[in-house]
């Protein structure tokens, strides 16, 4: 009988080259990360790999007077990509060569390949755009590790997107859409009340540090499996209102459950879409 998986090992070797990172979505959660992201580049190169991290940032928006508000941008770079002026910062304050990419997701063209697709989007439809994205058999997306917040609380969920050619089906880390299938139905969008992240009212219906709480938890993770070589956990769930983060443990049995669920979720789904489309005939 084969041990019981309780860690994810992964099978790339990563010391033989640059890891690539993109981040999609340079707001309140994205933008923290890649403002981390040089620190986990000094922290392998100081253990001793030989290239460290290349990140690319994916956004198409622009500065606006209400980002300045609980992002990290001033008011005299409005109008400017969100994107453009991180990379800028980031390239010129730790002399490095990362690369803005300022356009948002809908195909496979829109974001290079990666060994790590961090997505910090604030609404389903565009998770949704990333799910079709990462799992083309034509692109190479090792991992996908997806973030996301309400007011006081959200989650992160590292996975490796499902393809017919991966041969480590049975070891491999589910995404966030699978265990957790509303999380890219685009209808929901139209419900929900929680404004955008970069929305100024966001100030009084969102925990002040609840972007850079998740954030934190991502690098942290990362810093772990490229230190380690393994993790234990693949994701967690944070809840600032009463100081507890549950993680998401490499279990199967977990995901078993999870997986149950989400298929009783999606025959949900399935029958409320129906009866939104026969009531708005």
């Amino acid at each position: 009988m084969p041990p019981a998986l309780t860690e994810h090992v992964p099978i790339v070797n990563w010391r033989n080259r640059r890891i690539v990172i993109t981040i999609v979505g340079c707001g309140g959660t994205g933008a923290q990360i890649a403002v981390g992201m040089p620190f986990l580049h000094q922290a392998l190169l100081a253990s001793g790999h030989p290239y460290g991290l290349r990140v690319f940032l994916v956004d198409g928006d622009r500065i606006t007077d209400t980002n300045c508000v609980r992002q990290p941008f001033s008011r005299s770079e409005i109008g400017l990509y969100k994107v453009v002026v991180l990379i800028n910062r980031l390239n010129m304050f730790w002399g490095l060569d990362w690369e803005a990419v300022p356009h948002f997701v809908h195909c496979g063209q829109d974001v290079p390949d990666s060994d790590f697709l961090i997505s910090c989007v604030d609404t389903r439809t565009a998770r949704a755009a990333i799910a079709r994205v990462v799992s083309l058999k034509s692109r190479r997306f090792q991992y996908w590790l997806d973030a996301g917040n309400l007011s006081d609380r959200g989650q992160f969920v590292l996975g490796q997107p499902l393809r017919r050619d991966r041969k480590d089906r049975a070891k491999r880390l589910p995404c966030v859409h699978e265990l957790f299938p509303s999380i890219v139905h685009a209808r929901a969008d139209r419900r929900d009340r929680q404004p955008a992240c970069s929305a100024a009212e966001a100030i009084q219906l969102q925990e002040p540090y609840i972007n850079s709480t998740i954030a934190n938890h991502v690098l942290a993770l990362l810093a772990r499996l490229f230190r380690h070589g393994r993790v234990a956990y693949h994701g967690g769930f944070v809840n600032l209102a009463t100081g507890q983060v549950t993680p998401l443990a490499v279990d199967p049995a977990t995901w078993l459950r999870l997986r149950q669920q989400a298929q009783r979720e999606r025959a949900y789904l399935a029958r409320t879409s129906q009866t939104l489309a026969r009531g708005n005939q």
